[in-house]
């Protein structure tokens, strides 16, 4: 028995072997149909299978990515950076032109003023009445060189021509106003020694600007 269980085991592992070596009607049959056994089809699907694994992929080509956060955020502070740069220039361009414009006011004043107080040689300003004070004895050390007029007739520093009633003619340069201008523009006081004041004390004169 055990020998034939032994031979019967010999026979059955060669058995698959001879059955696909050998060809028979139903094999045959299979094979002019179309219909391959199991065995074959496994073989297809296995070349099927290695030859999609080693099929090289599709590598899709490798763009650089784009970090839309740090763009935009780089963007604003570009723009920050221009405003803040537009908005200097332009405080600095307005600073530059208030300066500009307040020295042109203040020459334009200026030539006022200088306008205002400009006086025209050889003019006849008429007739003045005129007094006269000795500073000296005022206990002012202003000088007999000046004379105390309406500064709105006879700007300060201006030279004038004193040709007095009395024949005498005086060059004099105003220096002084007094309180008797306001009430009465056409008067001036000269300044004299007491010894030299004429003994009328009031005289007229024509008084001509010289300078």
């Amino acid at each position: 028995m055990t020998m034939l269980a032994a031979v019967f085991a010999i026979y059955s592992s060669t058995q698959p072997v001879e059955a696909i070596e050998q060809s028979d009607a139903q094999t045959r049959a299979a094979e002019v149909s179309g219909n391959t056994p199991a065995a074959a089809q496994t073989a297809v699907t296995i070349i099927k299978t290695n030859t999609i694994a080693t099929a090289p992929a599709k590598i899709s080509p490798i763009k650089p990515g784009v970090n839309a956060d740090y763009e935009a955020l780089v963007k604003k502070q570009a723009e920050d950076k221009a405003k803040a740069e537009a908005a200097a220039k332009a405080k600095a361009d307005a600073e530059a032109k208030a300066k500009a414009d307040a020295a042109a006011k203040a020459k334009a004043q200026a030539k006022v003023v200088a306008v205002s107080h400009q006086t025209t040689s050889g003019v006849n300003k008429g007739t003045f009445k005129v007094t006269f004070y000795d500073p000296a004895a005022m206990g002012s050390s202003m000088g007999y060189g000046g004379i105390a007029a309406n500064l709105s007739v006879l700007p300060r520093g201006t030279r004038v021509k004193i040709q007095l009633s009395n024949g005498v003619t005086l060059y004099r340069v105003v220096n002084d106003t007094g309180g008797f201008a306001a009430g009465n523009p056409h008067q001036i006081d000269v300044a004299m020694p007491n010894s030299q004041i004429p003994a009328a004390g009031v005289l007229s004169a024509t008084v001509t600007i010289i300078g």
